[in-house]
């Protein structure tokens, strides 16, 4: 079983890469969610301020001069028609801002409900205005309900964050206070004509006046305590001046007012202190709210400043970060991938190809064949990788060459030992052959026929000894030889012949140059079969022609083999294995092999249908010849 593959190693360099570029990512995404986050209530900021704060405060605006109308309207009775153009631009005001609010999106919890009620104190205009128009509602009852829209739009303010700065939030907070601030001043405007109207300060009236003006001076002094001073400034000029001063007097003359008397000679004054001072006051209001969104400007292009390098260099430094990793990764992947390629080259190709060329010619290999593996590569490792392969090369190398030749040694001396043995023998046979026409005795000659069968038996495994070394055996034949006479050769060399049977051939002979190797080849397969099956059974030897050549079978009655073992010997016959010595109980089957692969003879074994095996050798029409001449050179 193959070991299990492994992950490739680019997938391992990119897990790698992966843990800094995605904790280099993580803190981008955190630096930038912190700025983003700025950046996003910037927007949100700009939307409230566009869409809600401003057309509020125009509301409020309206709302403070239609109280104001509606108070003098309800003391004297006159005004109607500036009271209706002035309820006109309420309306329109109220309408602007409920359509701009709609498109206010992801408001705070708080904010949301405060919106919700000061929607709600809008709705009660209508019933306001019928009060005042129907005269069923005193006066102070009036703008005490005007004031209640107001006020709600300034906890409306309350709730909102304009600023994300905390020391300009609290800027912002103290202008906000002053703004209502100048709306209590506006309701104490709205009271005063109610009393000039009336011509006398009842005591409910000198209470609500009380609590306005204490209310008013807590909240002018609170949010003077939280001003710096360019933005404290003008109102200090303001509380120093006359104008101020007159309304103050004005408004202890109202606190100190009992009902039974008449209003005193200055009260003519009162409505003209009171304009006066609101003129200044929405004149220093307006220097504030403008003071005010200079200072944001700053704060707010800081903080795009903070979102564009947070957000735009950050990424491009995040990206650049995920370029120079990949092209790294990429990179030393090329080359680990190029030493991959070079090493597999040399250990299915190169070195296999060498050694090939080695088992015929053991001469020394040329530079192509030991050229050192070559990389571009820029790591000093994958360097030292390379010189250790070509190191490995070198030595691998050196023990092909010394194996083989070591081989070619042991195969020479093979062939000399049998050529001697071969040579001996025929000198043998010769001897044996004279003394059998010599003898005349039976029994001598039968001893003869043994000795001489046997020695024919020792030249085969000796010509076995030359194939295997590769060479040929030095016997052969000018002219064809008859199948016949070339099985019955074959069949002499067999130990128990008597039990082969030759059937009748085809008329048909083998070249001269191939008789030798083919009666081996055969010897070998008979042989075989009789080895391996019982010895009171026979052998039999068929021959038949067919379209390409000749068809010799030899069929034995043995046991037979299991198919796997079967289809492993028969792809062994196939090719032209290396003669492995540890398999050296096979001998006879590397001899067919070698002598099947040399004249193109194909050898393949089947089960037989006695139960043993069948040997059949396809001999090529090359090797055939229609002249069975016999001549022995």
């Amino acid at each position: 079983m193959p070991p299990k593959r492994g992950r490739p190693i680019a997938v391992k360099l990119l897990v790698l890469l992966l843990v800094p570029l995605l904790s280099l990512v993580g803190l981008w995404a955190f630096a930038a969610g912190l700025t983003g986050g700025d950046g996003v209530r910037l927007l949100a900021i700009n939307d409230v301020a566009s869409n809600l704060a401003i057309p509020s405060e125009q509301v409020n605006i309206k709302l403070q001069q239609e109280r104001l109308t509606s108070a003098e309207l309800l003391a004297s009775g006159q005004g109607a028609d500036a009271l209706a153009k002035q309820r006109g631009e309420t309306d329109r005001s109220v309408a602007t801002f409920r359509t701009l609010v709609k498109s206010v999106r992801d408001l705070s919890p708080e904010m949301t409900a405060q919106l919700t009620a000061l929607n709600a104190k809008l709705d009660q205009l209508t019933e306001i205005r019928r009060d005042v128009d129907g005269r069923t509602a005193a006066p102070l009852d009036v703008i005490d309900a005007y004031s209640q829209i107001v006020d709600a739009s300034f906890r409306m303010y309350d709730a909102m964050v304009l600023v994300p700065d905390m020391a300009l939030y609290q800027q912002a907070k103290a202008v906000t206070m002053l703004g209502e601030a100048k709306d209590v001043l506006s309701r104490e405007r709205a009271l005063i004509a109610v009393v000039l109207g009336k011509g006398r300060v009842e005591p409910r009236e000198r209470e609500a006046f009380t609590g306005m003006v204490a209310t008013r001076r807590l909240l002018y002094s609170q949010a003077l305590s939280h001003l710096d001073g360019d933005l404290r400034g003008p109102y200090e000029q303001l509380a120093s001046s006359l104008v101020h001063k007159e309304f103050l007097r004005a408004e202890d003359a109202i606190k100190g007012q009992a009902a039974t008397n008449g209003l005193p000679a200055t009260a003519a004054t009162w409505t003209i202190d009171g304009e006066n001072l609101w003129l200044a006051v929405e004149r220093n209001q307006a220097a504030a709210v403008t003071g005010i969104t200079e200072r944001i400007i700053p704060v707010a292009a800081g903080m795009l400043i903070k979102i564009g390098v947070a957000g735009g260099v950050g990424l491009v430094a995040v990206v650049a970060s995920i370029i120079l990793s990949l092209r790294f990764r990429k990179r030393l992947v090329r080359e680990l991938a190029g030493l991959r390629d070079v090493a597999t080259e040399l250990a299915e190709v190169r070195l296999p190809r060498l050694v090939k060329r080695l088992r015929t010619d053991t001469s020394s290999p040329t530079p192509a064949e030991v050229a050192p593996l070559e990389v571009r590569t820029h790591s000093a490792e994958v360097d030292d990788i390379i010189q250790a392969f070509n190191q490995v090369q070198s030595t691998a190398v050196e023990a092909a060459v010394d194996q083989a030749r070591l081989r070619n040694g042991v195969s020479q001396v093979f062939v000399n030992l049998a050529r001697r043995n071969q040579s001996l023998l025929h000198r043998q046979l010769l001897q044996l052959d004279s003394m059998e026409r010599a003898a005349e005795e039976p029994d001598m000659l039968s001893d003869l026929f043994k000795l001489d069968h046997l020695t024919t038996r020792m030249r085969r495994h000796a010509e076995s000894l030359i194939i295997l070394s590769g060479h040929t055996p030095g016997r052969g034949w000018r002219n064809p030889v008859p199948v016949l006479d070339v099985l019955r050769a074959a069949v002499a060399e067999v130990e128990e012949y008597e039990r082969v049977d030759v059937l009748q051939t085809p008329p048909l002979a083998v070249h001269g140059s191939a008789v030798t190797d083919v009666a081996h080849l055969m010897a070998e397969l008979i042989e075989n079969a009789t080895l391996f099956s019982p010895p009171q059974t026979k052998v039999d030897v068929r021959t038949s022609t067919t379209p390409h050549g000749l068809m010799a079978e030899v069929e034995d009655r043995g046991l037979g083999l299991p198919r796997v073992e079967l289809d492993e010997l028969n792809d062994r016959l196939a090719k032209v294995p290396e003669f492995d010595l540890a398999q050296s109980d096979r001998l006879g089957l590397f001899v067919v092999s070698r002598l099947a692969a040399r004249h193109g003879i194909k050898v393949t074994l089947t089960p037989s249908p006695y139960g043993g095996l069948t040997a059949m050798a396809a001999l090529p029409s090359s090797l055939l010849a229609d002249q069975p001449v016999l001549s022995r050179r």
